[in-house]
């Protein structure tokens, strides 16, 4: 036991004493050093601070490069203010907000909630309106109209692709031989998967993440399987039904006012092996060496969400193009009267398109997250950005709670958030301008970037509908991310285009609280006239597709 304690007491004496000392310390440490020592001890001891400067910076990047690491393999991490600054006035009010009394039914669903639940109404068996109340004798009984009726909600499972099996009756003459079998009920008379199968495996698949050999398990362990490559066929004719949708989805995207886009790694293995077999294919001797381009190696899905006309439109590519070249393909369908859309994304330039003109607004989201990055390393410098942000972002939910009107959000950014902003520019410009920071450090990186894209960070203070981060095309991405999560890639360039075109129909449609599985369904339905109107059969607008071409319908 002794000897244990005195090897720890020898290695607390051995560590070093950590002393967190500015770059400007050290500088003007070796400053004063000049004149005080020999050239030969000078030049050393510029050396050293040399050195710990730069030790320290690939200290903070490696920390930065395990906090992305853990980020990728767990997923991110909250970026909210009271994480971050661990403020303990902000969570002794939380924990006196808990503790207050919760309303009555606190957390559970209203009757409301359950639209696509099946509404059966229980009338009484002895008594209806009319009769004399069985109590007092006296009065009348009325139908009661409450507040709120009174309703009792009740769950059961069903498997996702069921089937029934007809036993046909055969009935056989002993004279002639002659088999005949009972006709066919009207249900049964259907394909053999009918359009809610492809809906149901579509949803599963593209809008949850589910692999299809889980679903294959899963229809096994109920005793209906359902084989992972009759799925994809289903699911690959019911892609090419509903595909004017898709295009369609595409092309009023294009016009949208507000533009967002993102991307994130993907993988065909088609593209791949292609790209492996040119690898291996000589290259031609005559050709110069100057015309022989680099072949890429990045594969991308590419998220866009497109606001128009108080719409909100989703949109997925995938393949070897980025974010900026399916932006320039998207802005081609755009019509050439309307000025140029406001673009929201991050720093990134290959979210730019090369041949169309965009108003650029970059993600405060984005620059913030620098600085959230290096909080441990530099904790008062990134308190007092996120505290900043964290003014204008409270700004942005008051006009957001208050319905404000475009121009309305304008002037109240530019009276209420302007001021924080400026506050802000000017302290990124004086930790450069005094020296504060070492441009090569993770602040100073951080501080670089926000500098460098101040003008589309701030957008939101000078045009009217500019967004302030893009939070809602990463929240998009989230589909393909679950895609590549579960999956891994995709197997053939038509599969990627069915994944594109599913995802952007079921996001869609959970951007417009539509029931993707009925829209789908719908879709498949009225395939004909999907394909000679597709504007009638956008999700928010093909329930008053179909409710007109009932009632114009003659009825028997």
């Amino acid at each position: 036991m002794k000897k244990k304690q005195r090897k720890q007491k020898q290695k607390k004496q051995q560590s070093p004493r950590r002393l967190d000392v500015t770059p400007e310390a050290l500088q003007q440490l070796v400053d004063c050093a000049k004149d005080l020592l020999p050239q030969q001890q000078f030049e050393l001891l510029s050396a050293i601070t040399e050195s710990i400067l730069f030790l320290r910076t690939a200290y903070e990047q490696k920390r930065i490069s395990e906090r992305n690491l853990l980020r990728m393999m767990f997923g991110p991490f909250t970026e909210s203010a009271r994480v971050v600054l661990q403020e303990e006035k902000e969570r002794e009010e939380e924990k006196k907000r808990d503790k207050k009394e919760k309303p009555r039914g606190h957390g559970r669903n209203g009757v409301e909630d359950y639209p696509g639940a099946r509404r059966q109404k229980v009338p009484h068996t002895e008594m209806k309106a009319g009769q004399q109340c069985p109590e007092c004798l006296r009065g009348t009984l009325y139908q009661f109209r409450g507040e709120e009726p009174a309703v009792l909600v009740r769950f059961t499972a069903s498997i996702p692709v069921d089937a029934t099996v007809y036993e046909i009756e055969r009935l056989r003459c002993s004279a002639c031989q002659k088999i005949y079998s009972a006709p066919l009920p009207a249900e049964a008379q259907k394909p053999k998967y009918d359009e809610t199968v492809g809906a149901m495996i579509g949803v599963l698949r593209y809008g949850a993440g589910l692999p299809m050999n889980r679903i294959e398990t899963l229809q096994q362990d109920f005793g209906i399987p359902l084989a992972s490559s009759t799925q994809w066929a289903i699911v690959d004719r019911m892609a090419e039904v509903i595909s004017p949708a898709y295009e369609e989805l595409a092309r009023l995207g294009a016009q949208g006012e507000v533009i967002h886009n993102d991307d994130t790694s993907m993988k065909i293995l088609a593209l791949c092996k292609i790209r492996q077999q040119q690898k291996q294919e000589p290259d031609e001797e005559d050709e110069p060496e100057s015309s022989k381009k680099n072949p890429r190696t990045g594969c991308f899905t590419s998220g866009f969400v497109c606001l128009t006309d108080a719409r909100r439109i989703a949109l997925f590519f995938t393949g070897e193009h980025h974010a900026g070249e399916n932006m320039e393909a998207l802005l081609q369908k755009r019509k050439e009267d309307l000025p140029p859309p406001i673009q929201m994304c991050d720093g990134l330039s290959r979210n730019l398109p090369k041949s169309f003109q965009t108003i650029l607004g970059n993600c405060v989201c984005h620059g913030r997250r620098h600085f959230v990055d290096v909080f441990e390393d530099f904790p008062e410098e990134c308190r007092f950005v996120i505290e900043t942000l964290k003014e204008v972002f409270k700004n942005e939910d008051i006009a957001l709670q208050a319905n404000m009107t475009p121009a309305e959000r304008l002037l109240f950014h530019q009276s209420q958030s302007k001021p924080w902003m400026d506050k802000l520019n000017k302290w990124l410009d004086e930790q450069f301008e005094q020296k504060k920071v070492e441009p090569n450090s993770g602040l100073g990186k951080a501080i670089s970037y926000m500098r460098k894209h101040w003008e589309p960070l701030t957008l939101f203070l000078k045009i009217e509908n500019a967004p302030l981060h893009n939070n809602i095309a990463e929240r998009a991405l989230k589909m393909a991310v679950l895609h590549r999560k579960n999956s891994m890639f995709f197997k053939t360039f038509r599969g990627a285009y069915v994944g594109d075109a599913l995802m952007s129909l079921v996001h869609t449609c959970r951007l417009s609280n539509v029931n993707p599985f009925e829209y789908l369904v719908a879709l498949q339905l009225h395939h004909e006239q999907l394909k000679a109107n597709s504007q009638q059969w956008m999700p928010w607008n093909y329930r008053a597709t179909i409710d007109e071409a009932a009632r114009a319908s003659p009825t028997m």
